[in-house]
């Protein structure tokens, strides 16, 4: 039914109709792969070209309850403030020196210009200050170019400033939850300039993936060409190359982004050991070796109990120092054996049931990849 609503809606579908009916018959059996861990295309692979650009921007955020840049301190602000004064007609070159006001703070503007963003949508931006403001909740940003990489303009923002952040101070305590000199302002900026871009200008869509892997690129590629054959090449462990052959590009596009793989990932294990944090792999496998990890740690305690003479009594008051000391040697811990082909799980229950934490983990593990037991690669952080 898919495919006789395309080819109605559209008479160019007649030319490829076989491959549509292909394409139907793929989305039908995909749902039976969801028991492999399989996901969308769409879901691990980008369009070559289709992406974000960046835009960048300075101004000034005014109306601020006196939270705004000192100008003796911050001589941006005063110039950008004498430079706009002017622009609007008012001469302040001959009092430049008595400006004191601390209603407005210099700020750095950035946004994300979407793709195929056209003229005339909007699209959110952050306000990050740059002097010694304080606070930028309650400023109304004024009318800020954006910039991209090239230095042309490509969006005008403007608006009020919203922190979502709270900023009390008294004189014997303060309070600050969130950045008060951070803001964003919603549909804050008009797109003024579109980036052009064809897809299927040249006839050839490249799919990038976000994790290289020459399994998972030979896989799309196999997944594409049973619905439209002959129609991806995989080029290398990022790239997988789609040939239209005449197809719209978009149409051909939607319907190959909700085709489903199963994407293989090399066996690899994250630490780090800053906040120590591991991540492990689902084909993390280790081969024989024996783990025994015990430390020796003393506690002292200190309990000084308070001597205390009676009331008629002649005496004095004295402490009395009580010392508890005790040593813990790891004797209970005892060596733990893996057998060769340990999965992820076994290996995690495993070093938990020696009662080894994460932190002792990172050295554990750094120790049986040194001792060539680890297959897996370990990445430090």
């Amino acid at each position: 039914m898919a495919a006789k609503a395309f080819a109605s809606a559209n008479p160019r579908a007649r030319q490829y109709r076989p491959w549509l009916l292909r394409l139907a018959l793929a989305l039908l059996l995909a749902p039976g792969l969801a028991a492999a861990q399989s996901v969308r295309i769409k879901d691990i692979a980008d369009i070559e070209g289709v992406r974000d650009n960046q835009l960048v921007g300075y101004g000034l955020v005014v109306g601020l309850a006196g939270t705004g840049d000192r100008l003796r301190t911050s001589p941006f602000t005063r110039q950008s403030l004498v430079g706009m004064l002017e622009r609007l007609g008012v001469n302040t070159r001959d009092q430049e020196t008595r400006l004191e006001t601390k209603n407005v703070a210099a700020v750095m503007v950035t946004a994300n210009l979407p793709p195929f963003a056209r003229p005339g949508s909007r699209i959110d931006i952050a306000v990050s200050a740059l002097g010694d403001a304080t606070n930028l909740q309650g400023g109304t940003l004024l009318v800020t170019p954006l910039l991209g990489a090239d230095g042309e303009v490509y969006a005008v923002a403007q608006g009020a400033v919203a922190t979502g952040a709270i900023a009390a101070r008294g004189a014997g305590a303060s309070v600050q939850r969130g950045v008060p000199t951070s803001a964003r302002i919603a549909s804050g900026a008009v797109v003024e300039r579109e980036i052009p871009y064809t897809l299927g200008a040249r006839g050839t869509i490249r799919l990038a993936l976000r994790n290289p892997d020459l399994t998972t690129a030979r896989r799309i590629a196999a997944v594409v060409n049973r619905a439209a054959p002959g129609s991806a090449t995989a080029t290398d462990p990022r790239t997988v190359a789609l040939a239209l052959n005449g197809r719209d590009a978009v149409g051909f596009l939607a319907a190959i982004e909700g085709l489903r793989v199963e994407p293989d990932q090399i066996a690899r294990i994250i630490i780090e050991e800053a906040s120590g944090t591991i991540v492990m792999g689902a084909n993390v496998r280790v081969s024989t070796v024996a783990v025994a990890q015990g430390n020796l740690t003393i506690r002292i305690t200190e309990t000084p109990q308070v001597s205390q003479p009676n009331a008629l009594a002649n005496g004095e008051t004295v402490v009395t120092p009580r010392t508890n000391i005790e040593v813990d040697d790891g004797a209970e811990r005892r060596f733990g054996v893996f057998s060769g082909g340990v999965t992820l799980q076994e290996l995690v229950r495993a070093l938990n049931a020696l009662g080894i934490g994460p932190r002792d983990m990172i050295p554990i593990l750094q120790s049986i990849k040194a001792a060539g037991a680890l297959q897996a690669e370990l990445e430090l952080r």
